[in-house]
């Protein structure tokens, strides 16, 4: 059997924290674009709603083509799409 470096607990307490760290950049990276495209959803919801004054029909229709397109993704139901349409009113005013 090898012997380990006297100083391996802190090669391995370091590199455990860098892979801690990278993991946490990744996932506000995640986030962040996560929010933008709830973002962009909900003004394109806004938008179409404002041009052609319909919208409860259309967006019930898109969630459910989306759902069937990203199966594998949720947050795609009418009531998030009426969220992140509601998400982009309230804080684009600002």
């Amino acid at each position: 059997m090898t012997s380990l470096p006297a100083d391996y607990a802190q090669l391995l307490s370091a590199v455990k924290q860098r892979v801690r760290a990278a993991q946490y950049r990744a996932l506000q990276q995640v986030n962040k674009e996560q929010m933008q495209l709830y973002w962009d959803l909900g003004r394109l919801i806004a938008e179409r709603q404002q041009q052609q004054g319909r919208g409860k029909a259309v967006v019930e229709t898109l969630a459910r083509d989306l759902q069937q397109e990203f199966a594998g993704l949720s947050g795609f139901f009418v009531q998030n799409l009426w969220y992140m349409r509601q998400f982009y009113l309230e804080y684009s005013a600002n």
